[in-house]
């Protein structure tokens, strides 16, 4: 089941072409994106910082570049998703391109007899009578309100592109099962992580008897993990697993999961712990019952941090073109700043893998500690 050298040399050179690209469009939407001042520098490492912390959130559409056209105007190169938003006039949808790229609230969108203007990433519906949004000493809008955001964010987005590529990936190879032995193709590759998350994680931990039962779902949770952080390094800037509502919401299903198939000796030793004296018994209970809470929130912010971390760090390393440019030159500074964040990207593909491994061992080791079965003597 090797792959030929020929096959290796053409998946190494088409991987690091990739993310060699990743690099270099990562490197020039910074470069484009940060503001500077009158005489064309930067102004300060206050505006890099804000826009890596605004690079790593959650966005409306796909920004991939811009660049001055001409006659010096601003262009931007990218696509849009849907904005769908409840207003108080009822339900509006429209294209994100409607705002023209506008985050700052200055560019009002008229639909359905509302005005809504978009100001870092969120949607306010202006009152009557307002053109631009307001905000008071404490930054609280005085003439508009948050709407209601069910819009198809870039997260959003993302999380659907991988949920297809796992239901395709999987479904053509659960059909090559049926017909033969090996799979072939992409299920070569998949069949190995297959069989490891489940002979190395699933059944060590949860057991012979009852491992089954859960495959199914570690299995889910490590692809889904390992596919969204390897999207992440790629030119159109996912940040999936980075946004602390998706690994809110994985974290919480390894906790309900844990929880209901938790056996009767599970509950026995959270409620009332054998082989303790009574008062002892009193004074864990509460303290076993909270740790069943700070085991799925420890995964929700391992998750959250270490791929967050990932995302500053590789931005940071890029800003260097820009706030090394007077000492080193463009070329020195920009040369410098793609070598240590080309670098550091490759070495995030190991954390990819290693972040999806570390959530699924630890779902399996929680979960195997609800079903085992003691033996009390």
């Amino acid at each position: 089941m090797r792959l030929g050298k020929t096959t290796r040399n053409k998946v190494v050179s088409l991987f690091s072409l990739f993310f060699f690209w990743g690099a270099l469009a990562a490197s020039d939407k910074a470069s484009s994106d940060i503001k500077s001042d009158e005489n064309g520098a930067v102004s300060s490492e206050t505006q890099i910082s804000e826009y890596i912390l605004h690079h790593i959130k959650d966005a409306h559409d796909f920004h991939l570049f811009s660049y001055n056209d001409s006659e010096g105007h601003r262009k931007h190169i990218g696509f849009p998703l849907p904005v769908i938003v409840k207003t108080s006039k009822g339900m509006v949808s429209f294209m994100s391109s409607e705002f023209h790229h506008d985050d700052s609230g200055h560019h009002v969108v008229e639909r359905s007899g509302v005005s809504l203007v978009k100001y870092h990433e969120k949607i306010y519906e202006l009152n009557p009578g307002a053109h631009e949004i307001a905000f008071d000493a404490e930054h609280h809008p005085t003439n508009a309100h948050a709407v209601l955001d069910l819009s198809i964010t870039k997260s959003i987005f993302g999380f659907l592109v991988v949920s297809i590529l796992m239901l395709l990936a999987f479904g053509r190879m659960a059909r090559q099962y049926k017909k033969q032995s090996i799979p072939t193709g992409l299920g070569r590759v998949l069949e190995p992580l297959v069989l490891y998350v489940r002979d190395e994680i699933a059944r060590p931990n949860i057991g012979e008897k009852h491992y089954r039962r859960f495959t199914g779902f570690l299995m889910t949770v490590f692809f889904f993990i390992w596919i969204s952080n390897l999207l992440g390094l790629t030119p159109l800037g996912f940040n999936i697993t980075g946004q602390i509502a998706v690994t809110f919401s994985l974290a919480l299903f390894t906790y309900l999961i844990t929880q209901f198939s938790g056996t009767k000796d599970y509950w026995k030793h959270i409620f009332w712990m054998p082989g303790v004296p009574v008062p002892m018994k009193i004074i864990l209970a509460p303290i076993e019952l909270l740790g069943t809470l700070t085991k799925p929130f420890s995964l929700m912010i391992r998750l959250f941090a270490n791929i967050s971390a990932g995302h500053i760090v590789v931005m940071s390393l890029i800003s260097i073109a820009i706030i090394m440019k007077s000492s080193l030159g463009a070329t020195g500074a920009t040369l410098l700043s793609f070598a240590l964040s080309f670098f550091l990207t490759l070495i995030e593909l190991l954390v990819a893998f290693l972040q999806a491994y570390i959530f699924t061992m630890l779902s399996a080791l929680f979960i195997g500690m609800a079903v085992e079965e003691h033996d009390h003597h």
